[in-house]
Formats: structure tokens, sequence, C-alpha cells
């Protein structure tokens, strides 16, 4: 099947390339991700994501830049995802605060994983509410905007080594 699309009029040969590539050379890539620093670099990846995203929102919220329904919507739409995205795969143990050149995560992150996953069902269920509200007007923004930062300071308090 897979030979018949790649090989099929829809996907160009470099495509194809790229795609065959990519299968053949997961393998290797999994045995890259056993370095504790991918996982750092992964969760810093994420967290910035969620920064960009909140960036926008809070402009709008704090009146520094004026409110825009569709950015709003976007930037909303975008912490949803990220926010009910399953995490759990980012806590190797080896790659917190103190093993791991440029962590910040503290060791009971990777062991307190029921409490980390009602952390993060917090932040789910606050960036589900941002998307809803985000798109509506400021005010509902601005209302959403608390439940997601209390959220994040949750889980920052607890398992984040202060800067």
């Amino acid at each position: 099947m897979l030979s018949k699309v790649l090989s099929s009029k829809l996907v160009p040969g470099p495509v194809a390339g790229m795609a065959v590539a990519a299968v053949l050379g997961s393998a290797t890539l999994a045995q890259d991700l056993k370095d504790p620093a991918e996982y750092v670099n992964a969760r810093h990846g994420y967290m910035l994501m969620m920064a960009m995203n909140l960036a926008t929102l809070g402009g709008m919220a704090k009146g520094e830049t004026p409110y825009d329904a569709t950015a709003a919507k976007m930037a909303a739409a975008n912490l949803a995802k990220l926010g009910g995205m399953d995490t759990g795969f980012l806590w190797l143990p080896g790659s917190e605060a103190g093993k791991a050149q440029d962590s910040s995560a503290l060791a009971p992150i990777f062991t307190e994983v029921d409490k980390r996953n009602q952390m993060f069902k917090s932040l789910a269920d606050a960036t589900a509410a941002m998307q809803t509200a985000a798109g509506t007007d400021v005010a509902s923004l601005k209302g959403a905007m608390a439940a997601v930062g209390e959220a994040c300071a949750a889980c920052h308090k607890a398992y984040r080594q202060p800067e």
C-alpha cells in the first residue's frame, strides 16, 4: 500500500524519497532519543511554543496590542492543542536539573507521576476553556487567561527550579 502511494503521481519523487528516508531513519532516531539533552530540548521547545501563543493572548489581555478575534482564536487553538498533549514521554529520568545541562526540571516531576498528570490535566482544561473564550471578546479572554496562568504557575512552582 505504501509503495502504491509513494509511486503515485500524487506524491512527487523527492517527497517519496523523503518519506522513505524518514521511515528508514526512524530506528536511528529512536536510538538518539536516549540522550537526556534531547528531552531537555524537547521540553524547552514545548514551553517556547506555549510562551509564544501566550504572548499573543497576554498582549491583548493587557491592552498592549489591539484585540484581534482571529489571532486570539488561532493562539488559543494552538494552546489547547499543546495543553492537551500527552507530555508523559518528555520526563526521562536523568534529564532533570543537576543531571542534564540546561534543565530546570526538579526531580519530583519524574516520580510524582499522578500529581504531574493532574497538573497537566488542569492545564488542558484551562487551555480548552481559553479556546472557547478567546475569540469572544477581550473580557472573556482576560477571564480565561487567569486559569491558564494559575495552571502554569502551579506546575512551575512545584517542579521547576527557580531562575
